[in-house]
């Protein structure tokens, strides 16, 4: 069964339907959701997607972890297209001052998707310490902001210039974000607005497609009418705004313990950059960039918000409970498993198991046919984190890794850039000189050449270019 028809079911709740009623009303500006467990509270909003106006929703979850896990159930049930992840742009904790140059890629591309007309659909997922950190304004990043278009004319030497006025720096090839490279009639820009390097196409002055490509083996992934290449921010010395300010006045916060997330923000902006994180980076200078509790209070105070989590941080306009527990604990016990599941499905439940493989329900039914005869669920063809049993619409949604219990990692899309193995191969080649000694894994020392094009065609017949050594 598809997720989505789970989620069309889940639709039918009573209680997604009295939200949404609610917040037809302007005059619900708070409203208290309880008894939201598991991986009910994704699910409820993915169903309450089609039934309110467009709206962005921004979700402020208590950690980086349970971000990323709320994140995943989101992309599981709505796709990756309209859902998007904020993170702090440090490694670490933001005392130690580390950036990361991934999460700066989900940062920008979320104030990119903010800063356009097109930004009614959005859901962005964050965290206390994310959310403390200021960013430009949206003035600055529109004069930082150099949008293509297919058709578009434009000499490419004006791009050129651009870009080096946005401090990308020229390479061979390109391998990570603030880089480009021209060849011929073909120019590659790794912007901080997408996971992926763009690669356009031009005919003359005129742009004549624009695709992303992967950088390890250069083949296109999709063919894009419009992207915006976007510089890193972090280092722009202007002044900074409250993440908050790039949010449209009909935006609608969700956050999990309210006044957990006020103290969080705090506690970030108190500790500021350690002193050890001072001496060793020397551009340190003055206060971290931060927004401390009182002033994230105030600037959240001017949205509509829905909370969830253990109490309300105030009286709320309107309060919705839900009757929902957690998937129970099985432990790999199998015979617990089958009475479990007798249990529900003689009450008048409906059982649904999600997997990400198929082989895992073929393997749940094998169990149920050697312990119990046989035990009926319905196969759900995606996971989600946390399983949940809710009492109103008698559903029980199960996850096969907390049945047979196995980790359950989230993934983001920055993780592809921050572990591209390949990129990596390819920054060091651009130091290798010809007549360098290397050493081939299957033939041995040898001398470099150079790089060589070769054609490649990709899935779709589509040909390109692969640089071989």
């Amino acid at each position: 069964m598809n997720i989505q028809e789970l989620e069309k079911i889940y639709a039918g709740l009573p209680q997604v339907k009295a939200l949404a009623q609610a917040l037809g009303k302007s005059s619900a500006k708070t409203i208290f959701l309880e008894g939201l467990l598991g991986s009910s509270a994704p699910m409820v909003f993915a169903a309450l997607s089609g039934k309110v106006a467009s709206a962005p929703f921004l979700f402020i979850l208590q950690d980086a972890e349970e971000a990323g896990y709320f994140y995943h159930d989101l992309t599981q049930l709505l796709g990756n297209k309209d859902v998007l992840f904020f993170p702090s742009s440090y490694r670490r904790a933001i005392k130690y001052a580390q950036r990361d140059s991934a999460n700066e890629i989900l940062r920008t591309e979320v104030l990119a998707k903010f800063s356009t007309a097109a930004n009614s659909h959005l859901f962005v997922v964050t965290y206390p310490e994310a959310v403390a950190e200021l960013v430009v304004s949206k003035k600055s990043l529109d004069a930082r902001t150099l949008v293509l278009e297919k058709d578009q004319t434009i000499a490419v030497s004006a791009i050129e210039k651009t870009l080096r006025e946005f401090g990308f720096r020229e390479v061979d090839y390109v391998y990570e974000p603030g880089q480009f490279a021209l060849r011929g009639s073909i120019l590659d820009v790794y912007s901080y607005s997408c996971e992926y390097p763009f690669r356009i196409d031009f005919f003359g002055d005129d742009i004549d497609s624009i695709r992303t490509f992967e950088v390890e083996d250069q083949l296109s992934k999709e063919r894009r009418d419009r992207v915006e290449i976007v510089p890193e921010l972090s280092m722009v010395a202007e002044e900074k705004v409250s993440f908050l300010s790039f949010l449209p006045k009909d935006s609608l916060l969700v956050v999990k313990d309210y006044l957990y997330v006020r103290d969080a923000v705090d506690r970030a902006y108190q500790d500021g950059f350690s002193s050890q994180a001072r001496m060793e980076q020397e551009d340190l200078q003055g206060d971290a960039p931060l927004l401390s509790g009182a002033q994230w209070m105030s600037d959240a105070s001017r949205f509509r918000r829905i909370e969830f989590g253990h109490r309300p941080s105030s009286q709320a306009d309107a309060s919705l409970h839900f009757n929902i527990t957690v998937q129970p604990l099985f432990h790999k016990n199998f015979d617990l498993l089958a009475k479990s599941f007798e249990e529900y499905l003689s009450q008048g439940y409906q059982i649904f198991i999600c997997a990400d493989s198929q082989k895992q329900n073929e393997r749940l039914r094998e169990i149920f046919a050697e312990k119990a005869g046989h035990l009926h669920f319905t196969p759900i063809d995606k996971t989600l984190h946390e399983g949940f049993a809710d009492d109103d619409l008698m559903v029980c949604v199960f996850t096969d890794h907390q049945i047979f219990d196995r980790f359950h990692k989230y993934s983001l899309k920055s993780d592809k850039a921050r572990s591209g193995k390949m990129a990596l191969t390819l920054k060091e080649i651009q130091q290798f000189e010809v007549g360098d000694y290397v050493v081939h894994v299957d033939h041995g020392v040898g001398k470099f050449g150079g790089l060589v094009r070769m054609p490649v065609k990709n899935a779709a017949g589509e040909e390109t270019y692969q640089e071989m050594i």
